[in-house]
């Protein structure tokens, strides 16, 4: 078969490889779509926290091939789609309802990645986090399983009250997963981002003003004078992954405001953050990471009542010989999402 792997910054290479064999409790999932994503921007462009080589690839869905010993809840044929991770259940971080810093998260894509004709999903995610699809569900409507559910944990982690202002920082795929959600908790969303498409993209879901931050000389400014008397937003979200956005974040929002940084930033880098504004202006700032199986299952519904339209989310589509340029298509801002698309 098929796949696809990291070896440096701009080197993925499509290789055949053996199919995978399911072991007890795991699940072979001949693969239908899968997504670009902007963490596999970020990781081609400037690696990931761990040593390559390494699969790539991390929002699929398909149709079961294999089951393993002990499997009873999915057999052949069904359609399917797994998230990416699943935490232990155990350690003191899940025992704690930490489970997105468990000591042993399951990240399937650094072994089984998702660009791939075939791909083997481990027993834990078979049993905390695969889903069988409607039949009413596209493949590319499920595969939006794992962005969608880091933006509904993001949300979940602001204290937004009807009527906020809210700012989202950067309209990639999870940044507008964020814009959705926000307005579902009844915020005045203001949307920032480089790309008019991705920013038209936010109007659709509900963005009431947007910030082409390219066309502005302080964004900072820009949007706390679209709040009342000028005072800031009540919430800021960073999704961008950029250090700079990090700092400027927190200057967007009011007094007593929140400030989430959602955005991973590559290995090594370091932010700088006013601390005057931080303590006198009694700022919080909050890190998030990824998603809990709690926030998965949630956004699987909300993808089964139409909350995130593939339409707005997905555009062009390729074959697995052409990841790259359907990553750098991805990385330009054309775009927000562009599906490989496997042959039966």
């Amino acid at each position: 078969m098929k796949a696809v792997r990291f070896y440096a910054p701009g080197d993925i290479r499509v290789e055949e490889i053996p199919v995978p064999q399911p072991g007890p409790g795991e699940v072979v999932i001949k693969n239908k779509v899968t997504l670009t994503c902007g963490t596999d921007v970020k990781t081609y462009k400037r690696g990931y926290r761990y040593e390559p080589p390494f699969g790539f690839g991390h929002e699929a869905s398909g149709v079961v091939a294999a089951v393993g010993e002990g499997v009873t809840n999915f057999k052949v044929g069904d359609r399917v789609v797994a998230h990416n991770s699943a935490p232990c259940g155990h350690c003191y971080y899940c025992k704690r309802g930490d489970e997105s810093m468990c000591e042993s998260l399951i990240q399937n894509q650094f072994d089984n990645g998702a660009y791939a004709e075939y791909q083997l999903i481990p027993a834990p995610i078979v049993n905390m986090n695969m889903f069988h699809m409607p039949d009413e569900m596209s493949y590319k409507q499920a595969a939006l399983l794992e962005p969608m559910a880091c933006s509904v944990y993001g949300t979940a982690n602001c204290p937004i009250e009807i009527g906020d202002y809210v700012v989202v920082n950067g309209c990639g795929p999870i940044g507008l997963g964020f814009v959705r959600m926000c307005v579902l908790r009844g915020a005045h969303v203001i949307a920032c981002d480089m790309s008019a498409a991705r920013l038209e993209a936010a109007k659709k879901l509900g963005a009431v003003d947007t910030v082409k931050v390219d066309e502005v000389e302080d964004q900072a400014q820009a949007v706390k004078d679209l709040t009342e008397d000028g005072r800031g937003v009540d919430v800021a979200i960073e999704a961008t992954g950029v250090p700079s956005v990090w700092e400027s974040a927190m200057h967007m929002a009011r007094p007593g405001g929140f400030v989430l940084l959602f955005g991973g930033l590559k290995k090594g880098s370091e932010v700088s953050l006013d601390a005057n504004l931080m303590h006198y202006s009694q700022l919080t700032v909050k890190g998030v990471f990824h998603t809990t199986p709690m926030y998965v299952h949630s956004t699987f519904e909300m993808i089964k009542m139409g909350q995130f339209p593939e339409e707005i989310f997905v555009q062009n589509e390729y074959s697995i010989d052409d990841t790259e340029k359907a990553i750098l298509e991805h990385a330009s801002g054309a775009v927000i999402k562009n599906a490989i698309v496997y042959p039966d």
